[in-house]
């Protein structure tokens, strides 16, 4: 008992000190469990054997159900027994059989798609909208009506309850953007979820002209960028290598099926005019290009010349061209500079050439460098991981080396958590190996008990394959869980033979009889561990894939690792630790092989 507590206890203390939002979320459920099984492992030895000995009573008559059980594991001990004594005594088997499930563990982990969390019907999706540069508010607004329509008409289906649509989108002052939220009915009053009715939602709107629309719903736990998880950031030296760098990377992701509608925040939309300045004709004339830009400045923005003062209040006297007389690039061919020689007026067309471009409207910077955020949405399929290991690879095998990564949003703290998870599982596993090294006060025990987590994870992993989850921050708790509820039965058969042999039993006899003794505690925990995750895996309603992927993690690799310990177990204490144990039992097996070899002699 007290070995089992050190265990689960030992197992989930690492991840109260998770960072971000991992620590967040499940720095409570940590401690939550650790009281949970303190304070259960507390009664256990001291409230329950009181409440035994004053409820339960001995019995010489049994009732029918108890006797059928009573047989059923009888028989089941049996056949049990018989299996493992073969199985012992070639206990070498257990070395291809492990290793056949770590083989298969790569494979899995390999096969299963990752992403930092999935996708949640929280009954409620959004919808960005944008128009191109230039669109005034009138023609935004006649388009929204047409982005509402769809929805009104699923409204009057009783599908949604709610819809707000606004110009201009959240966080943006342009006209030509807009957002659109919308409240689904409750889960029982509808027969759709959220992601089909946004789906459907797009496929409505793509009729509409000169407008991009498309809806998504968001995870519980995605912060910013909308439908897009993949947030990919290059960094260069400059804007012009980072916009090649951009089409190249856009390019090889549209050829890519695992990613739609990318998008960068470098666009060349915003138009601008060119001024270049003939010089020579300039000269001629004797007008000096300090002359025009002063002239062209004075026009074109606001200049501050003077102020005056009038009833006690100073007022500024700004000099700027009136709005109507710098509309448009032409309105530049009517402006007249001095020529300083002659102090004539010369019509500033005469001196200037006129292009029109188109530039970017923001030039940002990630963690002071020059950067082009690339942002995109999943495909129907395809997973955060296998999008952005694409996007490396393009970076790798085509930029030059100057090419710099980073990632934000939910591509970031998908990278972030997986790193933090890693670290903790090595860290609980090495935690628990240390308490068990410390309780049996051997090394070899503690080792063959860590030997049942890789057969946990392995069917773990089988359960997620086989119900098409993923790899995600609630599946990789769920590993680190079961850590410590693995190895919980390794304890009971490990101890249990140690105390057999300390009793004086033969080695190989005190492995099969402890195995045996121990098998209705083994399935017995089991069963109460697995069906305490079933309402996890059959949970419905707002939240529920999330709670059906750690339930499918625990339910799947406890019944694994339990079917497998009771042989695997077993069999690497007979490899391995044969000479471990108390003096007592290290020299009485030291002295069977001694007399074994002389009989054979």
């Amino acid at each position: 008992m007290v070995a089992t507590t050190a265990v689960l206890v030992a197992v989930f203390t690492p991840i109260v000190f998770l960072a971000d939002n991992m620590g967040v979320i499940f720095s409570e459920l940590a401690v939550t469990i650790c009281a949970a099984v303190i304070f259960s492992s507390v009664l256990a030895l001291s409230l329950t054997p009181v409440m035994c000995s004053k409820i339960l009573s001995r019995k010489e008559r049994k009732n029918p159900l108890t006797r059928l059980v009573e047989r059923a594991f009888a028989r089941l001990e049996s056949g049990y027994r018989t299996v493992l004594t073969a199985f012992v005594r070639r206990s070498w088997l257990a070395i291809p059989l492990t290793l056949a499930v770590f083989g298969a563990l790569a494979w899995l982990f390999d096969h299963l798609p990752d992403e930092y969390a999935p996708a949640e019907d929280q009954g409620i999706f959004m919808a960005r909208i944008q128009a191109p540069e230039g669109t005034g508010i009138e023609r935004m607004r006649q388009a929204m009506n047409r982005i509402e329509q769809p929805l009104i008409d699923m409204q009057a289906e009783g599908l949604i309850a709610r819809t707000l649509v606004r110009i201009p989108g959240w966080g943006s002052s342009a006209p030509n953007s807009g957002v659109a939220v919308v409240t689904m009915v409750p889960w029982q009053e509808r027969d759709v979820t959220t992601a089909e009715a946004a789906a459907r939602a797009t496929a409505a709107w793509q009729s509409i002209p000169f407008v991009q629309a498309f809806a998504f719903s968001r995870s519980g736990l995605s912060r910013g960028g909308g439908n897009m998880p993949v947030q990919f950031v290059l960094g260069g030296p400059n804007y012009d290598e980072l916009a090649r760098w951009r089409d190249l990377v856009e390019a090889r992701a549209m050829e890519w099926p695992g990613i739609e509608r990318i998008d960068s925040d470098l666009k060349e939309t915003q138009p601008q005019v060119v001024v270049r300045i003939d010089k020579n004709r300039a000269a001629a004339l004797g007008v000096s290009v300090q002359n025009v830009g002063r002239t062209l400045s004075a026009m074109m923005s606001e200049q501050r010349v003077t102020t005056f003062v009038q009833d006690g209040e100073e007022y500024d006297v700004l000099l700027q061209a009136r709005e109507d007389q710098r509309a448009t690039a032409r309105d530049l061919s009517n402006i007249y500079v001095r020529s300083e020689s002659s102090g004539e007026l010369i019509p500033l067309a005469n001196l200037i050439y006129l292009e029109e471009t188109a530039g970017a409207g923001v030039l940002n910077r990630y963690n002071r460098l020059r950067a082009v955020t690339l942002s995109a949405s999943l495909a129907p399929g395809y997973s955060l991981g296998e999008a952005l290991e694409f996007l490396e690879g393009v970076v790798r095998d085509e930029l030059p080396e100057v090419a710099q990564v980073d990632y934000k949003g939910e591509s970031l703290e998908f990278k972030e958590a997986a790193g933090s998870l890693l670290f903790t599982f090595g860290i609980a596993l090495l935690i628990v190996f240390l308490v068990l090294a410390a309780q049996f006060e051997s090394f070899v025990h503690p080792l063959v008990i860590i030997l049942t987590v890789p057969l946990a994870m392995a069917g773990a992993m089988l359960g997620l394959y086989l119900t098409g989850n993923s790899i995600n921050i609630y599946s990789q708790i769920g590993l680190v869980m079961l850590i410590g509820i693995a190895a919980k039965n390794g304890v009971l058969i490990v101890e249990f033979i140690n105390q057999l042999r300390d009793a004086g039993r033969d080695f190989e006899a005190a492995i099969i009889e402890a195995a045996g003794i121990r098998l209705r505690p083994v399935i017995m925990t089991t069963l109460s561990t697995a069906i305490g995750a079933l309402p996890l895996l059959f949970a419905l309603g707002a939240g529920a894939e999330s709670r059906n992927v750690l339930g499918v993690v625990i339910f799947s690799g406890v019944t694994v690792a339990s079917l497998l310990t009771l042989f695997v177990v077993p069999a690497f204490y007979h490899l391995l630790a044969r000479r471990s144990g108390s003096p007592e039992a290290v020299a009485r097996e030291i002295e069977r092989l001694s007399t074994h070899r002389a009989e054979s002699r």
